[in-house]
């Protein structure tokens, strides 16, 4: 594998490949749920609290506390990260409409990404992961956000409330050109899962996709480049599966 990587012939996409592997696929990240609308968690003990998220507590961005009120009794839990198996929540408004901004206010993002992302109405997904925080701190469990649940059957990709963005400029006000990719996210595969940052993406691009020959020919990591991290997840669940 690392002799066929490391000399593999460098592919030449045409303008309609780069403009479709620069599409971003994933979900909007989202760390404020809406406190009106109807959250559920679900224990790892196997049982389902439903009620409005109150209070979110965090740590470096990552939920590790939860308090919901239930809808009827009014009544508040709290629940740690550690305790919680799953998570569905609805996005606020609040974070929707600066999201909504943001999308409006990069010329970018008009071909790359979709605005409905940004207004979702559907509830988001999270999920307990023990990780180590941009690989530097102890495991814990935490409730992450999947930001792609359609295609992670292989290759799971969480949301990093504390991520970056590459930057661009603006011109007198106007809409900024260029930036606004994200630049890290939580990824996982197999049993290992990790902090994957823009820098670090080549070093580990053999692990991720390594273990399809014909998606490695098709895109070595030579040919590539960070922006098209999505739907090279994509594509490569898609090729894996058939």
């Amino acid at each position: 594998m690392i002799s066929t990587t490391a000399f593999a012939q460098k592919v030449k996409y045409s303008k309609e490949d780069i403009k479709k592997m620069e599409l971003y696929l994933f979900n909007e990240g989202f760390n404020t749920p809406s406190p009106r609308k109807t959250s559920t968690v679900i224990l790892k003990d196997g049982t389902t609290h439903k009620g409005f998220c109150s209070k979110i507590d965090t740590k470096k961005g990552q939920i590790f506390e939860v308090s919901l009120k239930d809808s009827l009794t009014k009544k508040s839990e709290i629940f740690n990260a550690d305790e919680i198996a799953e998570m569905y929540v609805y996005p606020s408004n609040v974070e929707k409409f600066a999201k909504v901004a943001k999308y409006m206010g990069n010329i970018r993002n008009y071909s790359t990404k979709k605005l409905t992302k940004n207004t979702n109405k559907d509830r988001i997904y999270f999920v307990n992961q023990t990780v180590s925080l941009k690989n530097k701190k102890d495991d814990k469990e935490f409730l992450m956000q999947v930001i792609n649940p359609e295609f992670d059957d292989i290759i799971s990709v969480y949301h990093d409330p504390r991520a970056k963005e590459t930057s661009g400029f603006s011109i007198g006000g106007s809409p900024q050109l260029g930036g606004g990719v994200i630049k890290s996210y939580y990824v996982k595969k197999g049993d290992k899962v990790m902090w994957l940052h823009k820098d670090n993406f080549e070093d580990n691009y053999d692990f991720l996709f390594g273990d399809n020959a014909e998606f490695m020919k098709k895109y070595p990591k030579n040919s590539v480049e960070w922006d098209y991290f999505s739907f090279l997840v994509h594509e490569y669940t898609e090729m894996n599966n058939g």
